[in-house]
Formats: structure tokens, C-alpha cells, sequence
């Protein structure tokens, strides 16, 4: 939003981008549990749900057995404990670094899990925290309940943030295309989120993704396109899979910052060994917390400490400037690839000796999207698009759209041949051609519209002249 608002008046391309679509921003889905990430103690995983109280475990009380931070430092760690039988061996090297030892053999030390005491008595630990509800599964397209995908909600929108989310964006049919963030793993992620939706995308909107994917690796180095039930993993009742399925918008999640950005080499995923070089030479070691004993009520003496909340899925600070320009920069192109129409040439010629007039009127549009996706048009999302046809006196007499200028057969429109209506609108990087009928006297002002709910719309008027090409 900073960049495009500065950039405004001072940037040609963006200043085009501004004049020509509506941008709709929204800084967080889920204010609540990106607060609590920040102001409590949490691991680089947790807080993914929002901070409305659920009983996760079951047993009839809510939210009560959350993670502890114990030593305060704002993050929840590791405890171990010291037990001759235990399997796990701390690293002659490097003693922040535990190891599982070999079937048979001991190494000194038990693994007791994230920071945390047993709050209420079960038995269990941290198993009841704040919220439950994932926000990414509560979207009404293929949502399934809890049993099927945990934290899906009671039900699809039954959460206020995918509410008021949900009646924002039904409130705005002219949103034509969908871009949301997440973290992490360094992905242009597309639906379908199950394999049984895969006939939903037909093959017009496949070409418009495989495009924008394509130039999307480019854009973000270390980034993959791909599927979400195929590259991924199976989603019911994700955000872009209800933008895209349920209302045929155009969407991308970005998973933030990619593994391989670490070392900016040809190893993509590197391992630990490479992981520690990189906390420890550009980090300064700010994303390890040194262990210490702690007089834990439970286990007695333990070792708290580990990897930070900041070890993983977030950008390094560092290269967070670089990282949000490249995705701003995928998301402009993105949103250039929306519908932008303009007038095709008017042509206007006599019919034989009378006031009967031919006009062949053509509307352009030169970006990728359809005005029209191919999911709106096969379910009847939204309102077709409209050519009007008003002559100031007279009237339509005929009209029907046509393939190519010199085509003699057109395609009759039968009722209201001044007011024709596109299912699939103008499409991506094409053109549609349509052939009035008027009659009318000489001279006489013909008024021609054109209106989509996902493009700006066209108007311009001509008068009725033999060969008149505008």
C-alpha cells in the first residue's frame, strides 16, 4: 500500500495500474492471533488460529491448558532432561544440538517436548491453548468439519474474520482477482485444494494461472508455482479456494520466504549443518536461545532453550526489504493481467437505398483475464456483460455477433437486439465483434455502451453516416 501510494504520479506504470483498477487492502486476517504471536510466548508454528476460545481437547473446558513461557523470554522452546535411559545424546561439537542415538543404544537425555507444565491435570501438556480455528479452513467452497480437517470451525464463516471478510468481498462483485500471504515455504500456490475439484478450473482460466505462475518464478527466485492438492497437500475451505471455485475471482496465495533464499545457491533446501552456519555468520546466533536449568513442578530439573520463534517461516530481518518488493512487485503483475477494455473500430455502412444501417462494433482487450472468467461464465457467477446499441431516434432493428469482419451469418440475438448480453465477456488478450442493425435517418446519434462488473466500463456515440469508421 506505501509503495503504490508514493509511487503514484511519480511511476508511469503504477500510476496506470491505480487509474485503471480498484485495490482493496487488507493488512491481517487474523489481528488477534498475530498479536498474541507477538506479544506471548509461541514457537515459528503456532498461533496460526484466531484467539475465539474452543475446547480442543474435549474435555469440557476451554482454552485451559495453554504453552507456558517460563523463563519469559517470548518464546517457546525445548525442555530436556537428563535420564540415563534416555535416546537422545548432546553433540560433542556443538552442544546446542541433540541427536537421536542408535536402536540399542542410550544417549543420556529424554526429549520432554515444547516448554510447558500440565495446567489442569490431565496427564497431557499445552494441549488446550488459546483458539482452534484455523482461518485458512473455515471458507464455505468444499468445506468439511472438523473430524475430516482440523479447525475448520462449526461451520463455513462461522468465525467474525471470515464473516465480515466474506460480506466484504460479496459486497464487490467487481473484484476480479484475489492475492493473499502466508508463510512459509517460498510458493505461488493456486486451487484446487482437493483432486475431485480439478474440473471446476476450466482450460481458459488454467492458461491465465500458468502464465501468471510462469512470470512469477521469474519475479521470486527460489519460488514454485503450483497446486495445492498436487504440490501440496489436500485443503477444503481454503481462502482462495472459495475466491476462485465459488466465485470464479482469479487467486494466488504467496507462501513467504523460501528455504534456498538462505544461501541464494542451487541448493534449495539446505540442511542443518548449513542452517547453523547461517544463524550463527549472519544472524549472530539472534535466533538461539543458549540453554538453561529450570526447577520445572513436573520434571524437576530440566534444560530449557533452543530455537527461537524467529528460527523459521519468517523472512530474516535483514532480507525482508528484498523479499516484500519481489512479492509486491508479483502481485502488481498480477493485477495488470485484470481486464482493460477499449473500443475496436466502428464500421458503419448503408443497407441497400432506405435509413436501414449496418454498424460492426468491436471491443478490445488486450490484457490476460477475460472480462468474464470461465468459472463465472459456466456457473452463472455474477452479471453477464452488456452492449447496448441506442440510437437518439429509430431503432435496432436486428443484431448478432460475429467471428470476423467479413462474415456474412451472424448469430442472432432474438429479444432485445440493442441490449446484448456475454456470458463470457470480452476475452484475455482477444476481442469481441457484434453486428447492429439500425434503422434510422441519416445523421442520427447512436449511443453504444459497454458494461462488465469485473472491468471499467465504455461509452461513445457516432452518428449514422455512410462508411464512417471511428
Amino acid at each position: 500500500l506505501w509503495y503504490l501510494t508514493k509511487a503514484y504520479g511519480q511511476n508511469e506504470d503504477l500510476t496506470e495500474l491505480v487509474d485503471n483498477y480498484s485495490f482493496y487492502f487488507l493488512v491481517s486476517q487474523n489481528p488477534d492471533g498475530r498479536e498474541y504471536w507477538f506479544a506471548e510466548g509461541n514457537t515459528p508454528h503456532s498461533s496460526r488460529s484466531n484467539q475465539r476460545p474452543v475446547d480442543s481437547d474435549r474435555d469440557g473446558l476451554i482454552d485451559e491448558d495453554p504453552a507456558d513461557d517460563l523463563d519469559g523470554d517470548g518464546s517457546i522452546t525445548q525442555m530436556w532432561k537428563q535420564d540415563p535411559d534416555g535416546r537422545w545424546e548432546r553433540d560433542e561439537d556443538d552442544p546446542r544440538v541433540f541427536r537421536r542415538v542408535e536402536a540399542g543404544k542410550t544417549g543420556g537425555w529424554i526429549r520432554l517436548g515444547q516448554e510447558g507444565i500440565d495446567n489442569d491435570g490431565d496427564g497431557r501438556t499445552n494441549e488446550d491453548g488459546p483458539g482452534g480455528d484455523d482461518m485458512n479452513r473455515n471458507w464455505p467452497t468444499d468445506w468439511k468439519p472438523g473430524y475430516v480437517q482440523y479447525g475448520a470451525g462449526e461451520f463455513a464463516l462461522s468465525n467474525p474474520e471470515t464473516r465480515a471478510i466474506a460480506e466484504f468481498i460479496l459486497a464487490h462483485p467487481n473484484i476480479m482477482s484475489g492475492q493473499s500471504y502466508h508463510n512459509t515455504g517460498g510458493m505461488l500456490l493456486r486451487g484446487p485444494g482437493a483432486n475431485y475439484m480439478e474440473s471446476v478450473y476450466p482450460r481458459e482460466d488454467v492458461r491465465v494461472y500458468d502464465e501468471i505462475g510462469r512470470v512469477g518464478e521469474d519475479i521470486l527466485p527460489y519460488y514454485d508455482y503450483m497446486v495445492i492438492y498436487k504440490d501440496l497437500y489436500t485443503v477444503h475451505g481454503g481462502f482462495v479456494n472459495w475466491l476462485a471455485e465459488g466465485l470464479g475471482v482469479y487467486s494466488f496465495t504467496n507462501e513467504l520466504w523460501a528455504p534456498g533464499k538462505y544461501f541464494q545457491r542451487e541448493i534449495t533446501r539446505p540442511d542443518a549443518e548449513r542452517l547453523w552456519l547461517f544463524r550463527d555468520r549472519l544472524q549472530f546466533g539472534q535466533t538461539f536461545k543458549a540453554y538453561t536449568e529450570y526447577a520445572h513442578p513436573e520434571h524437576g530439573t530440566v534444560l530449557l532453550g533452543g530455537l527461537n520463534k524467529w528460527a523459521s517461516r519468517t523472512t530474516p530481518t535483514f532480507m525482508l526489504e528484498e523479499e516484500c518488493h519481489r512479492n509486491f512487485a508479483f502481485t502488481m503483475f498480477h493485477a495488470d493481467q485484470m481486464a482493460v477494455l477499449e473500443w475496436g473500430p466502428i464500421e458503419v455502412e448503408r443497407v441497400g437505398e432506405g435509413d436501414l444501417w449496418q454498424v460492426t462494433v468491436e471491443v478490445k482487450n488486450e490484457k490476460l483475464m477475460p472480462t468474464r472468467s470461465g468459472i463465472q461464465a459456466r456457473n452463472q457467477i455474477g452479471r453477464n456483460d452488456l452492449l447496448t446499441c441506442e440510437p437518439e431516434a429509430g431503432r435496432v432493428v436486428m443484431s448478432g455477433s460475429i467471428r470476423e469482419r467479413r462474415d456474412t451469418a451472424i448469430s442472432e440475438v432474438r429479444f432485445e437486439p440493442g441490449r446484448v448480453q456475454l456470458n463470457r465477456g470480452v476475452p484475455g488478450k482477444g476481442r469481441v465483434l457484434h453486428r447492429f442493425f439500425i434503422e434510422g435517418a441519416e445523421g442520427t446519434t447512436v449511443r453504444l455502451g459497454y458494461s462488465a462488473e469485473r472491468a471499467k466500463n465504455l461509452t461513445m456515440e457516432f452518428k449514422l453516416e455512410a462508411r464512417e469508421r471511428k
